[in-house]
């Protein structure tokens, strides 16, 4: 008896062995072809200011093309739903946002589970929102902005990346907090958004600092106010919301990467190292710190916590606000 226990044991020992053998080898050997990367925004947005630079280092990093596949509409579900349904091989990842963790809670049905058909890579960027002006509003401060839509009621229109997103709920947060009154024009993504307050459409935004920098450096937008505790090292003349006269408001926007559920650890392992090798580089560093945001790189782990506490966080939000969708 003691004998047959030994075998057995030898037996489990060289089949875990093996399987780990068999595991490194797959990671070793992935990619074999070229990774579809979708961002389920349209371009020139937040999630595309972050996925082209990543996507190009990843490609130099790894050997094979990754491929941005923009798939836009319902505030990023269209895209998350492809690749929740997508083989959990390591060819087809999402690179989502914020908006996920708000489209978990004001949706009554999505044709995937956030936390059930995708599984956490690691975070990608992490940068404060700021409220940026078209030049044309006849105001140069928050204070001033916020007297001018009082005196404006109704008439006031603010745009986002989409009914039920981040920039959505800020937003409403933001009429709550001040009497604005604004009236909320959604948009397929930041990329229209920011279009439709180039031109006039609308009077503010409230916009990741990555995706309006190239507005702000070139003067086309005005910004207001930072959503953050600080102010930003890369545009330190932008004072936060307290500075301008509205303390406790606060509104992040971060980016991550996500696989299909099932996509072995191993996989994901090596996704998240490279990400994180990704991030050593200096030109990677100078292009996030450009765009006032903070690189991600952490641990699966570490992103899954992140990602659950912003499902519950909004959740709370949502539930204040009295959003329902679809």
């Amino acid at each position: 008896m003691a004998h047959g226990r030994a075998v057995s044991r030898r037996t489990v020992v060289a089949a875990v062995a093996a399987f780990s053998v068999a595991a490194t080898a797959r990671a070793q050997a992935w990619p074999a072809k070229p990774i579809q990367l979708i961002v389920p925004f349209p371009p020139g947005g937040g999630s595309d200011t972050f996925a082209r630079p990543l996507a190009a280092r990843l490609t130099a990093q790894l050997g094979q093309q990754v491929v941005i596949d923009n798939r836009a509409g319902a505030a990023g579900t269209i895209g998350a739903a492809a690749v929740a349904k997508a083989p959990p091989d390591g060819y087809t990842l999402l690179l989502g946002a914020v908006h996920h963790t708000v489209a978990a809670n004001v949706y009554k049905a999505l044709p995937y589970d956030l936390e059930r058909d995708l599984v956490p890579i690691t975070g990608i960027a992490y940068v404060p929102d700021v409220l940026v002006m078209n030049p044309g509003v006849p105001a140069a401060t928050l204070g001033e902005f916020i007297a001018y839509c009082k005196a404006n009621p109704g008439k006031v229109n603010y745009g986002s990346s989409g009914v039920g997103t981040s920039r959505h709920l800020a937003g409403e947060i933001f009429n709550a907090m001040t009497g604005a009154a604004m009236v909320h024009v959604p948009y397929k993504g930041s990329g229209p958004a920011n279009a439709a307050l180039l031109a006039g459409e609308i009077s503010v935004i409230f916009e990741g600092l990555g995706s309006s920098a190239p507005y702000l450096q070139s003067g086309k937008f005005r910004a207001l106010a930072l959503a953050a505790a600080k102010r930003s090292p890369a545009f330190p003349d932008i004072p936060t919301m307290a500075e301008a006269g509205l303390p406790g408001f606060e509104s992040l926007s971060w980016y991550g990467l996500w696989a299909p559920a099932g996509t072995p650890r191993d996989l994901a392992a090596r996704l998240q190292a490279e990400v994180a090798r990704a991030f050593e580089t200096p030109d990677m560093k100078e292009a996030w710190f450009r765009q006032g945001a903070e690189p991600g790189g952490e641990s699966s782990e570490q992103f899954a916590r992140y990602v659950r506490a912003e499902v519950e966080k909004w959740g709370k939000v949502v539930r204040a606000s009295n959003i329902v969708l679809e």
